[in-house]
């Protein structure tokens, strides 16, 4: 353990940077938090940059065929094996864009942003909830435990 010279909180010595020139460091998470809110447009221009490099284009196109593919397979299995989900998504997001159907704050938390639209049927696609997504993911949770319950049961 160790204390930050920053946060001046005890912490393992995973959470600091290792150098050599350096007898005491700062935490890690502190410290990039606290350097990047303070230069978010620089590092943000470094970034673009960097991705325009020759060599990191030629990686990123020697990848792209390969995560296609793998991205391609994987969204017909799902569409394949879920087509009530996703035609139930469909229908709610073209409600969405139509005007028909408006995001309301969560139903369990009143959080308004990013809200996302839950089905309890997909055979009722416009019969949504509004949760955010801490709670939706909290409701879903629960849903896979109420299955392993019945599943146990019988």
């Amino acid at each position: 353990m160790k204390t930050c010279k920053d946060c001046g909180l005890s912490k393992p010595l995973g959470d600091f940077y290792r150098h050599k020139a350096m007898t005491d460091g700062v935490c890690v998470k502190a410290r990039v938090r606290k350097h990047r809110a303070g230069n978010l447009e620089r590092i943000q221009a470094y970034d673009r940059e960097r991705g325009q490099l020759p060599h990191r284009k030629a990686a990123n196109k020697a990848r792209a065929p390969r995560y296609a593919t793998k991205r391609g397979e994987y969204s017909r299995r799902y569409f394949d094996g879920h087509p009530l989900k996703v035609i139930a998504r469909n229908v709610v997001n073209s409600a969405i864009r139509d005007g028909k159907l408006k995001a309301n704050p969560c139903e369990r938390c009143g959080f308004a942003l990013g809200v996302q639209a839950h089905h309890e049927d997909y055979s009722k696609p416009l019969d949504v909830i509004w949760l955010c997504t801490k709670c939706h993911g909290a409701r879903h949770r629960e849903i896979n435990a109420e299955r392993r319950a019945t599943r146990n049961v019988a």
